[in-house]
């Protein structure tokens, strides 16, 4: 019996398959404690600076007007950051908000570009036109109006997003919680509904999976194999999704290869379903009377460890061709043994 399930014939993999579901999950490794900080991380000690430079502007917040607070935020631009985590929004979310309460017209775009820019930069002077002063005074504005208000009464089946322990009841609140602390028991609470780290685990998802894909890239490059890199939601012919790797290009396709990474076992049953769907293009393509292409799987997290009956599938799918990243290393041999 072979050690790996892309070192098996068919039949042996078939036979054999929950031999090669075991071998998959033993060298499957998990990197859900630790994530990549990405360009625009916020260290605490910005934050705190920003958290500081408004509480000092505002008088400890008992002054929390929208005059004062905007001429602090153009001094220290990290202030956006508190407020935008003081409301618990997106920046999105913020924009539509402020769109929906002046009548500023706040894109999409144009919110995250802010964002962006100020975590990029922290403490540098803000560079605005009249344009994003408008809307850095939508924004400020909206937030003073929301924070001072606090969360309203409202239907007990539902829970409304400022009901937290520090915008709950308002600027009363935010005042009580500034001088004496927050308690550690409703932070954890919150820390509960919301998932900690939840908004940079969104933010830095693909680059999560980028480190996959970089490693794939190195494999291949170092073994001297031909092959495409696509780009993210690139169109690419006869494809309704664009692989990851394509060999040796998608002229000829024939080796294709999907990166995916996962914790959660959910999320990889719709990975599984993507690569099955490939799989699937690959016997149609044969039924037309052109060359198949072989499927190839490069997975990682512990979300592909849960769920037995969905790496059978997968196994099945790519007749075995699963790497993980303890055995990339072997992927230039799969590589060649597909294309021949």
């Amino acid at each position: 019996m072979n050690q790996h399930p892309f070192e098996a014939e068919l039949a042996d993999l078939h036979t054999n398959l929950d031999h090669y579901v075991d071998m998959v999950f033993a060298s499957l490794e998990s990197e859900f404690l630790t994530m990549p900080k990405g360009q625009g991380f916020v260290e605490y000690p910005a934050f705190e600076n920003g958290y500081e430079a408004l509480k000092q502007a505002t008088q400890n917040l008992r002054r929390f007007e929208p005059d004062i607070v905007q001429s602090a935020l153009l001094k220290t631009p990290m202030i956006l950051i508190v407020l935008r985590t003081m409301l618990g929004f997106t920046p999105p979310e913020w924009a539509y908000m402020a769109s929906s309460h002046t009548g500023i017209t706040i894109t999409q775009s144009a919110i995250r570009t802010l964002d962006r820019t100020i975590r990029l930069n922290p403490f540098a002077p803000l560079k605005h036109t009249s344009t994003t002063l408008a809307r850095i005074d939508a924004l400020v504005r909206t937030a003073c109006s929301l924070l001072q208000e606090g969360a309203p009464i409202s239907d007990p089946s539902k829970l409304h997003r400022l009901d937290k322990a520090d915008t709950r009841s308002g600027l009363s609140g935010l005042q009580h919680l500034a001088g004496m602390g927050v308690p550690y028991a409703m932070l954890l609470y919150e820390r509960f509904l919301g998932r900690p780290f939840a908004g940079h685990r969104d933010s830095v998802s693909e680059l999560v999976g980028d480190g996959l894909e970089n490693a794939i890239e190195t494999v291949l490059l170092k073994a001297g194999l031909s092959f495409r890199k696509t780009k993210r939601a690139e169109k690419i012919p006869d494809f309704d999704q664009a692989p990851d790797f394509i060999l040796p290009s998608e002229f000829n396709p024939r080796i294709v290869i999907e990166a995916k990474i996962t914790e959660d076992d959910g999320t990889a049953r719709d990975k599984v379903t993507r690569i099955q769907h490939l799989a699937e293009l690959s016997e149609q393509r044969e039924r037309r009377g052109d060359s198949g292409f072989v499927v190839i799987a490069c997975i990682g997290g512990r979300g592909f460890g849960v769920r037995r009956e969905d790496m059978k599938k997968l196994l099945l799918a790519t007749k075995g061709n699963v790497f993980t990243p303890r055995t990339l290393e072997l992927l230039p041999k799969a590589c060649s043994n597909g294309d021949q």
